[in-house]
């Protein structure tokens, strides 16, 4: 039956609470709330917490508090991460984050979504898709990602998007829902720089 169950999550299709509770063992609530909770000077501990919490964790990473997570074990982190506070991880699948990425204030990431119609919605059945953000990607503050969604390398998500499609590498998206508005150019290497810098 768990098999079964797996198989139809990793299909993104749906499946209810009780199909999926066997996974429970993998979710780390505890953890995330000791977190939550440590000093910000802390970071031997801090650092120690989050290798407990995610199911990776690249080096120099940087995750202000709070966070949330359903699981946290499905998230996969890579090196030099910035992650301010309030981001939320809807993790029932994995989210994948590449190397250099700066994500905002107040962000979801969420894999897992419901049916539209409510009597499919009975024990909270839901699909689930994997998110992945590329390497060196910047995400806006109140910005929320939905399930099967990639963020291409390097680039930036504005403030409030709601980001439903695949976002190509190095383009400038923003709105509800996001769309790409401009490709990252040259001009962009000199914007907000003093002059002679």
């Amino acid at each position: 039956m768990d098999d079964e169950v797996l198989t139809r999550i990793r299909q993104g299709l749906l499946y209810t609470e009780s199909e999926a509770s066997f996974q429970d063992s993998r979710r780390r609530a505890d953890l995330v709330f000791e977190y939550n909770a440590t000093r910000p000077g802390d970071t031997g501990r801090r650092r120690a917490l989050l290798e407990k919490i995610f199911g990776s964790v690249g080096e120099r990473t940087v995750l202000l508090s709070p966070f949330h997570a359903g699981f946290g074990s499905n998230v996969h982190i890579g090196d030099d991460f910035f992650g301010n506070v309030n981001l939320t991880f809807v993790d029932d699948v994995e989210i994948r984050i590449g190397d250099g990425v700066m994500i905002a204030p107040s962000v979801t990431l969420t894999t897992t979504g419901h049916p539209i119609h409510p009597d499919l919605r009975e024990d909270f059945r839901r699909f689930s898709e994997p998110i992945v953000i590329e390497d060196k990607v910047w995400v806006g503050s109140n910005v929320v990602v939905l399930p099967g969604v990639r963020i291409g390398y390097g680039s930036v998500i504005g403030a409030g998007s709601v980001v439903s499609r695949d976002i190509p590498p190095m383009s400038v998206a923003m709105g509800v829902p996001c769309r790409v508005v401009r490709p990252i150019s040259e001009v962009d290497r000199t914007a907000r720089l003093a002059p002679g810098s």
